[in-house]
């Protein structure tokens, strides 16, 4: 009998909704059949078996939330094998205690590569973060010798800094970084019961609720404001669509500022950068990752290599980006690994705010509402389209005077567009 594992579709991922069966009881499947959909934190996903045989039992059913990696969900009987008692049916909550002779995983369809490179075949499954593993592998570090301090013994960066480079014994880190305040219910806190409605977290909440509480708990982060006068953008954005009207693409401010960021970012590299205990890491590209609201939560798709795309280029893949984020179909890599952040409230009327970091990127540019204002050019005042936005960014990382550096040199892109076609 084959084991078929609940799979890691990206290196965070803990748990995940088994959504929909593609096989039942009976069914012969071969290697790279299509067999369930499955639905993590930020994306749904088809998976594939990667071994043959007769589907003898399912042991999760469609629909199940929060089944943890590498349990269980279905089980294979390959040709000439004694068969195994059948399960009367699909239970709802199986277990990660039983113990099976050499279980095979399952790895999703697509993309093949990083999902591979999570699930490891008849290797038992170390839970690090993206993060710990690059700087494991930097320092020479193996991850089978660290103890984790993170949620539920997940090796964070914290344990691998302390960890002693090359085949060590195991390392436990300092417990400060697993340590968490007490959280008082709303009944402690005197909110009366049945007063209000209790929405349960899904994996997105969960995860962004973690992330950011991490970014904004470990990070020393600072905001840069400045306001932008955005006429000489609406004009040539007017210019640019009218030129592409004939090909169907239509170029958004959003579009502009990720052109400027990503302009801004090749001329101030020192930008474009993120912590790690070892060093500052200088990204070779602008990867712009761009916030977009999504039922339950957001998403950051990239737009990669920003730096050497067209306008026509960057609007085409930013929609097509921001459609499949709103139905959960984007790839791990398609919202995974950015060097910088944008997020865009201005359409919503918002005038200033400031963002989070999206670790571990080291600044979040936060875009607000274009709107008339006075301003005041020598001694007269005049109206202009003025739009504020604030730069946040990781002080170990960019500090006031690179932070500043950026800011003027996307002030120019945005207010001179015509650099950003040269």
């Amino acid at each position: 009998m084959t084991d078929i594992l609940m799979p890691a579709l990206s290196p965070t991922m803990e748990d995940g909704v088994l959504t929909k069966w593609h096989i039942k009881v009976g069914d012969t499947v071969s290697a790279g059949d299509v067999i369930a959909e499955i639905e993590t934190d930020k994306a749904t996903m088809e998976v594939e078996a990667v071994d043959e045989g007769v589907v003898t039992e399912l042991l999760v059913a469609a629909g199940t939330e929060g089944v943890k990696v590498n349990t269980p969900i279905a089980r294979l009987q390959a040709d000439g094998e004694a068969a195994r008692p059948a399960a009367v049916a699909p239970v709802a909550a199986p277990t990660a205690a039983a113990s099976t002779p050499a279980p095979a995983p399952i790895v999703p369809a697509a993309p093949k590569a990083p999902a591979a490179a999570a699930v490891a075949i008849g290797a038992p499954r170390v839970f690090a973060s993206p993060l710990a593993r690059r700087l494991a592998g930097q320092k020479g570090v193996d991850l089978a010798s660290v103890t984790g301090t993170g949620p539920h013994g997940r090796i964070i960066a914290a344990d691998i800094a302390a960890a002693s480079p090359g085949p060590a014994k195991a390392v436990s880190a300092t417990p400060a970084a697993a340590a968490s305040r007490q959280v008082l219910s709303l009944e402690q806190m005197g909110i009366a019961p049945g007063s209000y409605d209790l929405v349960p977290l899904d994996g997105m909440r969960r995860t962004i609720a973690r992330r950011l509480t991490d970014s904004f708990r470990d990070v020393p982060h600072f905001p840069l404001n400045i306001d932008l006068e955005i006429d000489r953008l609406l004009d040539a954005r007017a210019r640019i669509n009218g030129a592409l009207e004939a090909r169907k693409i239509k170029v958004s401010v959003n579009d502009l500022i990720i052109k400027a960021a990503a302009a801004a970012l090749k001329g101030v590299p020192e930008a474009n950068a993120s912590f790690t205990p070892d060093g500052i890491a200088l990204h070779h590209h602008a990867d712009i990752a761009v916030a977009v609201a999504i039922d339950g939560g957001l998403i950051t798709p990239i737009i990669r290599h920003a730096e050497d795309r067209s306008l026509a280029d960057i609007a085409v893949s930013m929609k097509d980006l921001a459609d499949r984020a709103r139905t959960r179909k984007l790839k791990p890599e398609e919202f995974q690994g950015g060097t910088f952040s944008i997020s865009n409230l201005g359409m919503m009327g918002i005038r200033s705010f400031a963002s989070i970091i999206n670790e571990p990127q080291g600044c979040i540019l936060s875009v607000g509402a274009g709107e008339k204002r006075p301003v005041v050019r020598g001694d007269q005042l005049a109206i202009a389209t003025v739009m504020s936005v604030t730069l946040t960014c990781d002080h170990r990382v960019v500090d006031g005077a690179i932070g500043a550096r950026f800011l003027t040199a996307f002030k120019g892109f945005v207010e001179d567009p015509v650099t950003l076609l040269a």
